[in-house]
């Protein structure tokens, strides 16, 4: 069989080709990628954390948020973001996502789905008992540290909202609009646990991870029984 070298004009197009063929996989296995992804994440930074090391990201993030961002106009902004995922706020808002969300039953899709991420966050939180972080708290919390609760909550509910967002709004300016919004939420509610000393950066990262890998799950078997048919059909 020919085997073409560099200089041959067809190399180039058998690289294009090849390049196409893998992005196309990409595409299609976007979600599968995804959930790979996170899951190496979590369980490489669980891997740490049952070995009781303090990684490098930890130290940086408390150099960073804790030590260089700290100051006394920021802490109330910072206290109020963590209070978006308390179960006061959450609950307020699932009360209007009821009211005003399309779909068949939108409030129960949204609860059900916070309810379960949350019981999720205390079985792994019981089964690793990482210690929460010592001698730079602004608030007072008890429990263990590793995955963030908060973080778990934030990615859950309001990257619910986002994948609603991504399946109902016609407009795609809006569309963006809602998901830098709603996902900048969630990142200021991640650093927000920082910043107040009560989590680690791994704390935090392990959160979104394992509620994005929950959310994907949750999508698919739940969507068709709280949104029907219409909760499937992604807008275009």
């Amino acid at each position: 069989m020919k085997q073409f070298d560099e200089q041959s004009p067809l190399a180039p197009r058998e690289r294009e080709k090849m390049a196409g063929r893998v992005a196309s996989a990409a595409r299609n296995n976007k979600t599968i990628l995804l959930v790979t992804a996170c899951a190496a994440i979590f369980l490489g930074l669980l891997s740490y954390v049952l070995r009781g090391e303090v990684m490098k990201l930890d130290q940086m993030a408390y150099w960073l948020v804790v030590e260089t961002l700290r100051s006394d106009w920021l802490t109330p902004i910072m206290e109020s973001f963590s209070a978006l995922a308390t179960p006061v706020s959450l609950i307020a808002m699932l009360l209007v996502i009821a009211a005003f969300a399309p779909g068949k039953r939108p409030g129960w899709f949204c609860t059900v789905n916070l309810a379960l991420a949350v019981l999720l966050n205390v079985v792994l939180k019981t089964l690793i008992q990482r210690p929460r972080p010592e001698g730079f708290r602004l608030v007072v919390e008890s429990g263990f540290s590793f995955p963030s609760g908060h973080s778990m909550a934030a990615m859950a509910f309001f990257g619910l909202i986002v994948w609603m967002v991504w399946h109902y709004e016609q407009d795609r300016r809006q569309r963006l609009l809602l998901t830098v919004a709603f996902s900048a939420v969630i990142v200021m509610i991640g650093i927000s646990r920082i910043y107040l000393g009560v989590h680690y950066a791994s704390d935090v990262l392990g959160g979104f991870c394992a509620s994005i890998i929950w959310l994907v799950f949750y999508t698919k078997l739940a969507a068709p029984a709280f949104l029907g048919e219409d909760g499937l059909r992604e807008v275009q």
